[in-house]
């Protein structure tokens, strides 16, 4: 006698289906959506932030280069060029290039050169970010300086008497 209690017979054992193909379908395209989606933010990430938007060079007399930020410290200067820039209606202010400035030496040689005339190559990028700096100008070398030549003080003239002239 047969003891064994095997109540399937070959119709009812489970057969291994495969997945609804729709689903499959739909999981390959949020798969291909989400890549594409990681690929496209890291590409606007890197053009906002990394890629280099315009290089150049100014000029004029550095005003300060400083050290400041609460969490992220970076070195953010200000250089005063030539001209004047019409902020409003019948308002004139200096025209004035704000900077940010990554290397360490390179700062600390501009902050020793405050109050001089000096020419900046800069790099622009699109956007800023914390541990780069507030400007989106970035300075990466000093290309000239010059101490800038103070006029004389005015000297005062004194009046001298002038003798009466003699009348002939």
């Amino acid at each position: 006698m047969n003891t064994e209690n095997n109540n399937t017979t070959p119709e009812s054992k489970p057969t291994k289906t495969g997945i609804n193909p729709i689903v499959k379908s739909l999981r390959n395209i949020g798969c291909g959506l989400l890549l594409l989606l990681i690929l496209g933010g890291g590409g606007y990430f890197y053009w906002k932030y990394y890629s280099v938007f315009g290089e150049g060079v100014k000029s004029g007399v550095l005003n300060f280069v400083v050290l400041k930020g609460d969490i992220f410290k970076t070195y953010e200067g200000k250089l005063i060029m030539e001209g004047v820039v019409s902020s409003g209606q019948g308002q004139i202010e200096s025209n004035h290039f704000t900077f940010t400035v990554e290397n360490e030496e390179l700062a600390k040689k501009l902050m020793r050169m405050s109050g001089e005339k000096v020419e900046l190559q800069y790099k622009e990028y699109h956007g800023t970010l914390p541990w780069r700096g507030h400007s989106v100008f970035v300075v990466d070398s000093i290309l000239s300086n010059e101490q800038v030549k103070k006029a004389p003080k005015p000297t005062e003239k004194r009046a001298t008497e002038v003798p009466s002239s003699t009348a002939i």
